[in-house]
């Protein structure tokens, strides 16, 4: 009986104590906070996370607070004062102008300037007047080289000697001039003796090798005398005696390359028929334009090569 009421005693205690418990139990746990920065919370400038990984402190948190992250990890993370940091995109390299490319300079063209006689048998002068003595007489279209101008008289060469003729009487033309200041001395050489008489078999300056010979007068001319000469005179170039033994030298140039100061070969009629070199007869110098220097059969001239001498073109050379 006695072991029946304790064990009685003993269920109704602990019925009384579970009520207890349970109410404890329902009671609200205080909230925990977590550690205040203060006023400002904003990281000192310069402060770097800690590579040590944060300790939890038993409430569930890591230390430092919720954000303990500073925003130097990458682009996107939080600063400590809850602005978005952004890696700032540096300036673009600025790129340098350009060095100017220096536009290509074209050489000078210059001209040598010609009078063609515009009337028949017009007086050329010693002097630039008509009270000066006359040294000869252009015939229409006979050009000669314009050397300088005294009031309303043109300045020429002819047959060696520095002459006049009106400008009333003539017309400018322009011929364009060689870079190579050699090719205009020997072209200079052939001015000063425009008009001289033309004389086959004329006694040569020099013999082919440099040698000057006897005789030699610049009062007579033949065509590859002439042109002999010029190239001496102006460049020291020598040629051989005759047409057919120059058009050996120098170098072989195409019609279609002609420039200034090419000697062109013809042959002529007395010697078409033949064959080899001993069809070349004849040598003109180039001046461009369609213009050569030469000794024709009467005398020294500077012309426009005819539409009959064009048939009788052999080949062209180059000497300089």
């Amino acid at each position: 009986m006695k072991k029946t009421n304790s064990f009685i005693a003993l269920i109704l205690a602990l019925g009384f104590l579970t009520p207890l418990s349970t109410l404890a139990a329902c009671q609200e746990r205080p909230t925990l906070e977590p550690p205040s920065l203060g006023t400002d919370s904003t990281l000192p400038d310069g402060s770097q996370e800690s590579e040590t990984p944060p300790q939890n402190n038993g409430n569930g948190n890591s230390a430092g607070g919720e954000n303990s992250s500073t925003g130097n990890e990458n682009e996107s993370g939080s600063t400590g004062n809850g602005s978005v940091s952004q890696t700032p995109t540096p300036a673009p390299t600025p790129t340098p102008n350009p060095t100017p490319t220096p536009p290509t300079t074209q050489p000078t063209v210059k001209y040598s300037s010609y009078i063609r006689c515009t009337g028949n048998s017009v007086n050329l002068r010693s002097g630039a007047g008509t009270g000066y003595a006359v040294l000869g007489a252009a015939e229409k279209n006979e050009t000669y080289a314009l050397v300088g101008k005294s009031g309303e008289w043109y300045q020429t060469y002819y047959r060696g000697k520095t002459a006049y003729i009106s400008a009333s009487y003539a017309a400018v033309l322009k011929l364009e001039t060689s870079q190579d200041e050699r090719t205009e001395k020997v072209i200079s050489e052939g001015y000063k003796l425009l008009g001289v008489p033309y004389v086959y078999g004329a006694v040569r300056l020099h013999d082919g090798k440099g040698r000057l010979l006897s005789g030699f007068s610049t009062q007579k001319f033949d065509c590859s005398s002439l042109v002999q000469y010029m190239f001496y005179k102006g460049a020291g170039t020598l040629l051989d005696v005759t047409t057919r033994t120059q058009v050996k030298q120098g170098k072989y140039v195409a019609r279609a390359d002609l420039q200034r100061g090419d000697c062109i070969y013809f042959t002529n009629e007395s010697r078409q028929h033949l064959s080899g070199v001993e069809r070349v007869g004849h040598v003109a110098v180039y001046l461009g334009d369609n213009y050569i220097l030469h000794t024709a059969s009467d005398y020294a001239r500077i012309e426009q090569i005819s539409a009959q001498r064009w048939k009788f073109y052999i080949e062209a050379r180059r000497f300089l």
